[in-house]
């Protein structure tokens, strides 16, 4: 058992301060977050042209050091000597909490195998920014990050998760919303869903719905920006996966389109290519032909 006194106690190490960057608008960063990054010795940036940006706007004059996903192994021995000579160290990624989505965690778990005292700095943090406003349940709640990127490797990841009751968070590229909602409602079925994109920023926005509706959306008016995907967790019954879709679904898939501006048989083409459905299939459910 480790026990660590963030405040009190002697010690000759340094600490290791975790502190959070804003996710967008940079009024977000708090008095606190820029009083850590004047008075540490160095601040371990993700990316020192962009922590560097952060640092002008605030006037902060605290060293970085460059500390990222392809250094981290060289680059945590280095750092821990700094902290047991004394030295207090801030680590930031670009964006929100660090440890999240960058090799943060390494060095915290390292830190405190050491019994160095590693403090978190609360702060701006995207996924629970964008759930509580998701309109969807805040808890009991998962985070995920980032998703697998193949299709095959997504939609096994969602089937692992079919029976969870919580809502899921994940972050995804503007790029692959559309396909990994696609890959979701073959796994989850038609379950309410709110995407967020350009969070804090001026171009806001969230789009809540059904995940058949907001694929049809997006069909005709693809994202830009940075993305998160909330999603409903289970409400008991579990959904039919890629290989026994339900014709309800595949209805609303096409009355999705057909209201978004395409011909019937061109709204039947795209969900029987979209989902890799036989097209006379998806042809004789729409139009209620056993």
């Amino acid at each position: 058992m480790q026990v660590q006194s963030s405040f009190k106690g002697a010690s000759s190490f340094g600490s290791l301060y975790l502190v959070p960057t804003p996710i967008g608008n940079l009024e977000d960063m708090t008095f606190r977050a820029i009083k850590v990054l004047e008075s540490v010795d160095f601040i371990c940036a993700e990316d020192t042209r962009n922590t560097g940006l952060l640092l002008k706007h605030f006037d902060i004059s605290t060293k970085q050091i460059s500390f990222h996903e392809h250094n981290a192994y060289d680059k945590i021995p280095d750092l821990l000597d700094l902290l047991k000579e004394g030295k207090n160290l801030a680590q930031v990624s670009d964006a929100g909490m660090p440890s999240i989505s960058d090799p943060g965690h390494d060095l915290v778990k390292a830190a405190i195998a050491e019994n160095i005292s590693v403090i978190s700095i609360p702060g701006a943090s995207a996924g629970i920014t964008a759930l509580i406003a998701s309109g969807l349940a805040p808890q009991p709640h998962i985070f995920y990050g980032f998703l697998p990127r193949k299709a095959g490797q997504q939609k096994e990841f969602f089937q692992d998760k079919l029976a969870y009751p919580e809502t899921q968070i994940f972050y995804e590229s503007p790029y692959r919303v559309a396909d990994t909602l696609k890959n979701m409602l073959s796994v989850y079925g038609d379950r309410q869903v709110t995407v967020v994109r350009e969070l804090t920023k001026l171009y806001e926005e969230y789009l809540r719905g059904s995940i058949s509706e907001l694929v049809a959306a997006l069909s005709e008016k693809p994202l830009k920006g940075e993305c998160l995907i909330i999603v409903s967790g289970n409400d008991g019954q579990l959904s039919s996966s890629e290989e026994d879709s339900d014709d309800l679904d595949i209805l609303s898939l096409v009355t999705q389109l057909i209201e978004a501006g395409k011909k019937p048989n061109q709204a039947i083409k795209q969900v029987a290519k979209d989902y890799k459905l036989n097209r006379q299939e998806v042809y004789n459910s729409y139009h209620g032909i056993d």
